[in-house]
């Protein structure tokens, strides 16, 4: 460490810093990591806000997100062509709108996309219920409500000291198993008992601002973005294991560690530079103990320097406005488009049952029953992560039922959400990388799932 570091966290113990710490950080943890019972289901109370919101929009959500679209297309279409000076000169507008020709692409097929869908217009396979009508109906106005009240409330989980007091007690647990921050255990945690979502947006946030290197994100935000526990109730009861919910988490937890600690260490996820955002490479882990210093006392003084660098209130609700704006205008739109193409290809062409074929051998050498059947589950999760347990309503064995959902939920990157997230925001990867690890994640999850199964039943 040296001594600018030193200089920083001397003289940081007073009680403004304290409550400057506690009181946000504590509000942060409430809303984004504690589990609530809502009507039986298990959620956090950023979901229960979101929900709630949804409720109250009833119908005017989906105009609300068709607007939003199309808006976003359209701004990005002038900031391209026109290029005005009122949107390049300021700092937000331009990093949202003037983006690569790729993404504005992207966002003008999003708002195609939801025009014919919203007005019911133009090809069946784009606006029905199974795809673009899935994705604007069903997940669009929920992810709107999420992005929302997680964006403007995401300060108080990253900006008032939490995560460098988690980072430096989960650095033992973290760097050596996983080669990580000890702060990635927040967004992990986040994702399990809130939302997959909320994950992608803390570690593309804590990329941007130089915490995590372009490997660290990447691997983060492909490993750690885990499926929510209320996910995981909705798919387990989807295929009638309800019954099996808690053997099924369990296997769900070993498989998703498993590949935790086998995907990264293979590429494409090993090719990603360990350098920042600003091309600066990593020379040491930041939660690095000093002599002197226990694990606890050190992550202390580190959450009270971060928390005194704050000075303002009205520069916390900026960030938290910017985020929810980044997420709702950015990402919205790619998951509209790249959404309902994949649902498009998974509804419409044989190419999942093609490209799920060479897994028949293995789930026959798995001793996985109907293993043809399976075999079209294994790769359209691809697409979206609940086509695997509606195809697999008409399987009669148990075991093969249990397996298909407890690999849905551990692919994780599913393009109707996550993979579109992801894609959508600043974590540094791209499609076909997306791919590739969907495939590393379901050949190492697979056999886990199968031996669990097999013991289950």
């Amino acid at each position: 460490m040296n001594n600018e570091q030193t200089i920083e966290i001397q003289d940081v113990k007073s009680t403004r810093n304290l409550l400057m710490f506690l009181l946000p950080s504590l509000v942060g943890v409430f809303l984004f990591m504690t589990p609530v019972s809502v009507n039986d289901t298990l959620t956090i109370p950023v979901a229960v806000l979101a929900k709630g919101l949804l409720g109250q929009m009833d119908s005017l959500g989906v105009a609300l997100v068709t607007f939003v679209i199309v808006a976003s297309a359209v701004m990005t279409l002038v900031t391209k062509l026109a290029k005005p000076a009122v949107i390049l000169n300021h700092p937000f507008a331009n990093n949202l709108l003037n983006v690569t020709p790729l993404w504005a692409a992207t966002r003008v097929m999003g708002a195609v996309f939801v025009l014919l869908t919203f007005f019911s217009v133009g090809p069946e396979a784009v606006h029905s219920g199974d795809t673009g009508g899935l994705v604007l109906n069903d997940l669009a106005p929920l992810l709107f409500c999420v992005f929302l009240f997680a964006g403007l409330f995401l300060p108080l989980l990253v900006n008032f000291g939490l995560l460098e007091m988690v980072g430096t007690l989960m650095t033992k647990l973290m760097r050596p198993v996983f080669n990580l921050p000890g702060r990635s255990a927040v967004d992990c945690f986040a994702s399990w008992v809130g939302d997959g979502s909320v994950g992608v947006l803390m570690t593309s946030k804590q990329y941007e601002q130089g915490h995590y290197t372009e490997r660290e994100a990447a691997v983060i935000g492909t490993t750690f973005s885990i499926v929510s526990i209320t996910f995981s109730l909705v798919v387990i009861g989807t295929v009638g294991l309800e019954a099996y919910f808690l053997p099924f988490l369990a296997t769900v937890c070993l498989s998703g560690i498993v590949c935790a600690i086998v995907v990264p260490r293979l590429p494409p996820l090993s090719n990603k530079k360990d350098q920042f955002v600003n091309g600066q490479s990593r020379t040491g882990d930041e939660e690095v103990i000093p002599a002197g210093e226990n694990s606890f006392s050190y992550g202390y003084k580190l959450a009270l320097a971060r928390a005194s660098k704050i000075k303002s209130a009205g520069d916390v609700a900026r960030e938290g406005v910017h985020n929810a704006i980044d997420m709702i205008f950015g990402v919205l739109p790619v998951v509209m488009a790249i959404g309902t193409a994949g649902l498009i290809v998974a509804e419409y062409t044989p190419l999942f049952s093609i490209l799920g074929a060479p897994f028949v051998p293995l789930l026959e050498l798995l001793q996985i029953p109907e293993a043809s059947a399976a075999s079209q589950t294994m790769v359209v999760g691809f697409a979206d992560m609940f086509l695997p347990a509606i195809l697999a309503e008409g399987i009669n064995s148990d075991v093969t039922r249990f397996v298909i959902a407890a690999l849905s939920v551990t692919q994780l990157i599913y393009m109707s959400e996550i993979g579109a997230l992801l894609l959508g925001s600043k974590v540094p990867v791209k499609l076909w990388e997306l791919c590739v690890i969907f495939l590393l994640r379901t050949l190492v999850a697979l056999p886990v799932i199968a031996l669990m199964a097999h013991l289950i039943f």
